[in-house]
């Protein structure tokens, strides 16, 4: 079944509906800075963006549990400080979710970012209206995006074969392959290479919000 076949579209939140790599980044870049990592050390940075907190500095930067929860609790103080201007929507998303809505379409966000937050950046940019379900992370412990992704379809009353999972990492395709959604992936958020959505089996993949409307309505 093509993604314009199905009546739920789940999204992804960060670099799917809201460009929050820079604000991300700079704030991880300032932490860890501080925590003694020299800036050598740092690499790419985006590989932080998708993957759970605090587990993605263990699995970038191999930090130990205890490190990596004090990471996450220096940067959540300072990236909660931070204001609309570090996560605003992407440009064509607002008309985008309209549309979808306009065609009967259910809407969910899906998120590995922690459910107040989520919440907050949405009510920021003013759409929290658009949507029928949002499902951010509830603890730092076992909940995770496959959960989330099941938490947004049911409370659509949907199941798995209804859905489709838009995301921009390779996190959110195989979370969605783990639940039996398919996923497709976005490239407009510059957080991964087209290569890494196609080894983890995106079904289709749109460079731009245009092309993901198309996908998702023709």
């Amino acid at each position: 079944m093509s993604p314009a076949a199905r009546r739920l579209v789940v999204f992804d939140w960060d670099g799917t509906l809201v460009d929050s790599l820079r604000g991300i980044t700079a704030t991880a870049r300032a932490v860890l800075l501080e925590f003694g990592f020299a800036e050598e050390e740092l690499g790419d940075l985006t590989r932080l963006v998708g993957p759970p907190f605090p587990q993605a500095y263990s699995q970038v930067y191999g930090l130990s549990d205890a490190d990596a929860a004090e990471v996450t609790r220096r940067y959540r103080s300072r990236y909660e400080a931070g204001t609309v201007d570090d996560w605003p929507i992407f440009e064509g998303i607002r008309d985008l979710l309209a549309r979808l809505r306009l065609n009967g379409r259910l809407l969910a966000i899906a998120s590995s970012k922690r459910h107040g937050l989520v919440m907050r950046q949405v009510g920021d940019n003013g759409i929290a209206g658009a949507f029928d379900a949002i499902c951010g992370k509830t603890s730092d412990g076992d909940d995770t995006k496959e959960e989330a992704i099941l938490r947004a379809i049911s409370q659509m009353d949907g199941t798995v074969d209804d859905a489709v999972m838009v995301g921009d990492r390779d996190i959110d395709v195989h979370a969605a392959a783990a639940v039996g959604v398919p996923c497709v992936g976005v490239l407009y958020g510059k957080t991964a290479p087209r290569s890494e959505l196609v080894d983890a089996g995106a079904v289709a993949i749109a460079e731009t919000v245009a092309e993901l409307e198309a996908l998702l309505l023709s």
